[in-house]
């Protein structure tokens, strides 16, 4: 059986900094899932906007990461164990989500190795982090809810589910697909 061919993007060009903005949390996806997939991104002419690699020593983080959501056309959150933890991963997907409904660009949720029931109904570790923020952010009660709602809204998104330790990437395989799927959306696009 043939396997399909990626198209290529590096030869076609559009108003846009990033084909892709990963929202991920390091510490859980960066140097293996999100690693992985940012590399075959990258690889199929995709530029991706990876935090290691894009934000520079000395640049203010939130300020780079929601210019580079706002200059990128596909979206895609890895929403893992610890993703709610961080107060950047939940100011970027408030963010993400505005500018995906208010411009029409594509959102993917990826959940590796978390339920998204979970995150949706913000039990377990996504309660404790809450938790934590709720206390942190206890005179900025808005912020809270925008994050909780944001993370309630992606979990009702239907998306791609990966677990742990799962970083194959050859043809046939979920992260093979995903990636056809991405590079093929965006291929239409230009």
């Amino acid at each position: 059986m043939v396997q399909p061919m990626l198209p290529s993007l590096s030869s076609l060009t559009c108003d846009w900094t990033y084909d892709v903005f990963l929202s991920f949390r390091g510490i859980d996806t960066r140097n293996n899932f999100t690693g992985n997939l940012y590399n075959s991104l990258n690889q199929k002419g995709m530029q991706t906007f990876f935090d290691d690699q894009e934000i520079q020593k000395g640049d203010e983080i939130t300020p780079t990461l929601l210019q580079a959501i706002k200059e990128s056309r596909i979206f895609i959150a890895v929403f893992s164990t610890n993703y709610a933890s961080s107060t950047f991963c939940l100011t970027e997907l408030v963010a993400i989500l505005e500018c995906s409904k208010s411009q029409g660009r594509l959102f993917l949720p990826i959940f590796y190795d978390v339920d998204p029931s979970h995150i949706r109904k913000v039990n377990g570790v996504f309660a404790e982090a809450f938790a934590k923020h709720e206390v942190r952010f206890r005179d900025e009660k808005n912020k809270v809810q925008k994050w909780r709602d944001a993370l309630y809204q992606a979990a009702n998104m239907s998306g791609w589910h990966f677990q742990l330790g799962y970083v194959v990437y050859s043809p046939a395989t979920p992260l093979y697909i995903l990636v056809f799927s991405i590079n093929t959306f965006l291929f239409e696009l230009c």
